[in-house]
């Protein structure tokens, strides 16, 4: 599945849940990334730090087609994302406004480009980016974001680090585009641990944001 900026900026807003997959052993990560899927939730980036990362992203891709979108993460280069682009990923999400942005617009898969300060949304806005990943979250929280929101409010954010379901609550309700999310609703699957608890949590996520529908 390829998306233009404007579809991907549709599918964050519809299933507003981008699970993040990052862990220790390519087989788990895999698996993990099938499990969210087959649960519901089909927005998922596969961090690029995973071992053999692309090939989970080859592999996922084969066995679900069109049933998840699938981008990869922790795309720094220009190098990365031609790889990722390679091994089919539908978009790419950067820790930080980096030449993998503009690589990215040149390969046209559309971008979520990290950011933290206003300086970087419009850095990151300029570079191509399609959606701003507000990365750490953490640090300001929903606050933060609606302090952001104020100086720029048509820039599509999606916060990430540190959301638990409560907090994807909050950045909702404050104006996020959608929410990324990784250990609170990933745990250990990706390192080998419980799919079955995966599950537990993944519905215990939906149910929470009441996001049952829109995946």
């Amino acid at each position: 599945m390829s998306l233009t900026i404007p579809d991907f900026r549709e599918v964050l807003a519809r299933r507003r849940l981008l699970a993040i997959v990052r862990g220790s052993d390519a087989n788990a990560a895999l698996r993990t990334v099938i499990t969210l899927a087959n649960e519901g939730v089909r927005l998922i980036e596969v961090s690029l730090v995973t071992p053999d990362a692309l090939q989970v992203i080859r592999d996922a891709r084969a066995e679900l087609g069109g049933a998840a979108v699938l981008g990869a993460g922790t795309v720094i280069s220009a190098g990365d994302a031609r790889a990722a682009a390679e091994a089919g990923a539908s978009y790419l999400v950067t820790p930080a406004v980096s030449e993998a942005v503009r690589a990215g617009r040149e390969l046209e898969l559309p971008v979520l480009a990290g950011a933290l300060t206003p300086t970087e949304v419009v850095a990151a806005l300029d570079a191509g980016a399609a959606a701003v990943k507000l990365f750490p979250a953490s640090l300001g929280g929903a606050g933060y974001l609606r302090a952001l929101r104020d100086p720029f409010p048509q820039v599509p954010f999606v916060p990430v680090g540190g959301v638990g379901a409560a907090e994807a609550r909050d950045y909702l309700a404050a104006g996020a585009l959608a929410v990324g999310v990784g250990s609170p609703l990933v745990g250990d699957a990706a390192r080998g641990g419980s799919l079955d608890e995966l599950a537990r949590r993944i519905a215990a996520f939906l149910t929470a944001l009441d996001l049952r529908e829109a995946q």
